[in-house]
């Protein structure tokens, strides 16, 4: 089976590579980058580089499609990544995304009316893109063969899924076991509802840096 992982400029990199370090580990599953055109796109510092192996047009069949998220998601939304996952979707296993790839799943017309994730932040902008924002870690719609998943790190809680759904219960388990997935966070901060101003703050003044 074929996961096409796509890429572009100002990418998450925990975005792809947290499910790709998931899915890669499955015999079964071949993963792709995948991006307008061959060659490499800086993630959203610039200070790391991810190469893209094979254009749009050389992936026409993927069995699962994941599209990551950040600040360069908002600039793909009418271009080729949109047209391309939706030309794909229909043939597709599962489509999903990661944090903010879900404005892209909702610009190709494939979560229109639906429940969907993604970071805390791209809440209006999800909406206004025709799909129903909820704050869940991972939001799947089976039937449809959607899967979004919240900021980041929630990718890699989605990988482990689709391996279950994939392969099976024990291929899952045995992923989450080769990357030690067993996360015990040292501090309760993972969403804005439980922080404080002082985080909210500190939490403006950092993005202002990056846009």
């Amino acid at each position: 089976m074929q996961v096409a992982i796509a890429l572009f400029p100002r990418v998450t990199a925990l975005d792809a590579i947290g499910p790709y370090e998931v899915l890669q580990r499955i015999p079964a599953l071949d993963v792709v980058f995948v991006g307008e055109r061959r060659g490499e796109v800086r993630t959203e510092n610039g200070m790391l580089g991810l190469t893209v192996d094979a254009a749009f047009e050389d992936v026409s069949a993927p069995d699962v499609v994941v599209v990551p998220g950040g600040i360069g998601s908002r600039d793909v939304l009418a271009g080729p990544l949109p047209e391309w996952v939706a030309a794909v979707h229909p043939g597709t296993r599962f489509t999903t995304s990661v944090c903010t790839g879900a404005l892209v799943l909702a610009a190709a017309g494939l979560l229109d009316g639906l429940t969907a994730t993604t970071h805390w932040g791209a809440f209006d902008l999800l909406g206004r893109l025709g799909a129903e924002p909820v704050t869940q870690r991972v939001v799947e719609h089976l039937p449809e063969r959607l899967i979004t998943a919240a900021g980041v790190s929630a990718g890699i809680d989605m990988a482990i899924r689709l391996v279950e759904l994939l392969v099976d219960d024990v291929a899952a388990q045995a992923a989450q076991t080769l990357v030690e997935y067993d996360p015990h966070p040292p501090f309760a901060a993972g969403h804005p509802s439980r922080v404080g101003p002082e985080v909210m703050e500190r939490i403006a003044e950092y993005a202002a840096v990056r846009r």
